[in-house]
């Protein structure tokens, strides 16, 4: 029988052995980890290589995903689907072990992470999700939700500011099944930490509300007493301090900033085969060992007996068994189709003259109570994001008071916007949940790197940003947005809306809602915008992303293109001119881009070339459509603070000037 120092040699040699193929990556951290891992896995993580979705199963992130190795390593030796040779591909071209972890490449893997600090926050989302889950459908002998979320993290995940958001929210919530290990090795990139992260580590976390164990990160008994105490503290989440060797193995290059990133070499290698007594050939792993490591009959068994447990679930409660299914699966709800559809048409019916954010409230108000799988929230501006529906039910109140209500389904984020975004991504890859989270347009800034890794994931996660453009007014170009509708349209699969009234807003919803494939921006005015009559077939045309708005007899002389609360200015210039004008509303560039070219040649023919854009935004993207002849209206400098209605008329947004575009290229 192997011993734990074999087993836990097993991923030293596994990581030193896949780096030096590309000579590219970082065995540093798996390196230094291996005896944390060793323990955690053999002793403690409930999962089951055969189904790795199971779902029930613990919850584990390598948020410092530089470390890929390590998970990579365990999950071979587990056994999940990731051979040998696969290993030998590491950071090769469409592999299964790419530079850092990434969902959706290997099974197994639960997030990207590489970013630092973001896997900590995104495991702070699954902690928050099995809080809610387990609240919404356990009953009394019947916990069919009962798992816990593993992470580890190293110095720089705790550098960035991402970690203080996530974790002060996480003491608060009292998440007690959030266990964190912490590799206390004191390097990073540039050498020894002392010098810039002075932090009292075990303090700061104790000060969040944290339990905080120290050990000894390579004593497997202390590490496993500290598992076991982590466990059953189940009001407050767990970080263990593991001081830690990065290297732990290499006899020249452990303790040393250089293991940190780069490949031993042969040599190191050698010297570190003869220092470990690991005798064996480069991904030679004996059978004793993955002996020891195999968790495939453990894991097997241990989804039975959950199985076992929720079949008893089902024959008592077949409505709340059904319900959990679905949504693990990810499915909306039957009658949705018509749901939706009749939602948009008692919107339309109804008619408002209103601002969308307001408009958003009355979409959620009419979606809401068929999906009780949302889970919203805003970073301390639900009553300006109007996000709040009238079937939201506060998790953490706003009376003072610590209880919570994890049987709820809003989320007060405070001022975290970067937080509770990569929080929503962790909701979002834990299933059963479908978050959606708000601040100003502006403070998608803070946001943006959590947004790009949705896109990048491919997960569905519902941004909604207020107070679009200058129409935010007074509070002057420090919150009026700018460049930030451009540059969402540039993340790659990141779905972006931008409506112009009620019913459009409607629809972004229910697009968003369905897209099952990657996350959606659903952005929307401070100010009154005007309701827009459309026919049956324009309203189906919206979630086409752009559609003819008002149209000519004939061939228009001109056409304009324009987004949110420009479509009515749009409208009211094509009625003043004199040429033959349509009109196209373009909520969503990305879905007409999806569309075929019959439908966008339909909209936007090529023997029009006289077009104008306008949108109170950096022009540069619209060019796209109106070609280099045409003219965009748009915002080429930063706001002022001004009433609305005096800025839009300061930057151009005005009929004269419309009209005045549309005689210059028509």
């Amino acid at each position: 029988m192997a011993t734990r120092q074999e087993l836990a040699n097993a991923i030293r040699a596994l990581t030193m052995d896949a780096v030096q193929i590309p000579n590219s990556g970082h065995p540093g951290a798996p390196m230094g980890m291996a005896d944390i891992a060793e323990v955690l896995y053999n002793d403690f993580m409930q999962h089951n290589p055969t189904n790795p979705n199971w779902a029930d199963r613990d919850r584990f992130v390598m948020s410092n995903g530089h470390g890929s190795m390590m998970p990579y390593s365990v999950l071979h030796l587990t056994g999940y689907d990731l051979s040998t040779d696969d290993l030998k591909a590491f950071r090769q071209l469409h592999s299964k072990t790419p530079g850092h972890p990434e969902y959706g490449y290997t099974a197994g893997i639960e997030t990207t992470t590489g970013p630092l600090g973001q896997g900590i926050t995104n495991a702070v989302g699954m902690a928050l999700a099995e809080k809610v889950m387990a609240a919404q459908f356990n009953k009394d002998g019947h916990e069919i939700v009962d798992h816990n979320t593993y992470v580890f993290l190293g110095d720089g995940c705790l550098m960035e500011g991402i970690s203080h958001e996530a974790c002060s929210l996480a003491g608060s919530f009292g998440l007690g099944k959030l266990i964190c290990y912490y590799d206390d090795n004191n390097i990073s990139i540039d050498g020894n930490v002392d010098g810039w992260f002075g932090d009292d580590t075990p303090k700061r976390f104790k000060a969040y509300g944290w339990q905080v164990i120290s050990v000894d990160g390579h004593d497997p008994k202390e590490i496993r007493k500290a598992t076991k105490k982590a466990i059953k503290k189940t009001n407050k989440p767990t970080l263990i301090c593991c001081k830690t060797v990065i290297g732990k193995g290499a006899p020249n290059k452990e303790g040393g900033h250089h293991v940190h990133g780069e490949a031993l070499g042969a040599e190191e290698i050698a010297a570190t085969r003869e220092a470990m007594n690991w005798p064996h050939a480069p991904f030679e792993i004996p059978d004793d060992i993955y002996a020891g490591w195999d968790a495939k009959e453990a894991g097997a068994a241990a989804e039975a007996a959950w199985n076992e447990k929720f079949a008893a679930y089902a024959a008592a409660f077949p409505a709340e068994a059904a319900e959990f299914t679905r949504r693990m699966a990810g499915d909306l709800p039957e009658g949705w189709d018509e749901h939706a559809a009749k939602a948009i048409a008692d919107i339309n019916e109804a008619a408002p003259t209103q601002a969308t954010r307001i408009s958003s409230k009355m979409s959620l108000n009419a979606f809401s109570p068929v999906l009780p799988e949302f889970l919203g929230g805003s970073a301390d501006l639900t009553p300006s994001n109007n996000t709040f529906s009238e079937t939201s039910v506060k998790i953490n109140d706003n009376n003072g008071s610590k209880e919570m209500n994890f049987a709820g389904n809003y989320i007060s984020y405070g001022v975290r916007e970067f937080g509770m975004s990569a929080i929503m991504n962790g909701v979002t890859l834990h299933g059963g949940l479908v978050p959606y989270g708000a601040t100003f347009l502006m403070f998608s800034e803070y946001a943006r790197n959590a947004l790009r890794m949705a896109a990048l994931m491919k997960i569905q996660s519902i941004f909604v940003y207020t107070h679009d453009s200058i129409g935010l007014g007074e509070d002057g170009p420090t919150h009026q947005a700018v460049e930030q509708i451009p540059t969402l349209r540039m993340i790659p699969n990141m779905a972006v809306w931008r409506t112009c009234d009620a019913v459009e807003t409607a629809v972004s919803w229910k697009v968003a809602i369905e897209r099952k494939n990657g996350p959606s921006c659903l952005i929307y005015s401070r100010q009154n915008l005007a309701h827009q009559n459309r026919t049956a077939e324009q309203i189906a045309n919206i979630e086409k992303g752009g559609y003819v708005l008002v149209d000519t007899d004939g061939t228009p002389d001109a056409i304009v293109i324009a987004t949110g609360s420009e479509v009515d200015l749009a409208v009211q210039a094509a009625a003043a001119s004199d040429k033959n004008v349509r009109v196209v509303s373009m909520p969503s560039t990305d879905a007409f881009e999806a569309q075929d070219d019959a439908y966008k040649e339909s909209v936007l023919p090529a023997a029009v070339t006289a077009r104008v854009a306008v949108e109170a935004a950096i022009p540069d993207g619209w060019y796209k459509y109106v070609g280099l002849n045409g003219k965009v209206i748009g915002m080429t400098t930063f706001g002022e603070s001004a009433p609305a209605p005096v800025l839009f008329e300061h930057f151009g947004f005005t009929v004269d000037n419309v009209v005045a575009a549309i005689n210059d290229v028509a």
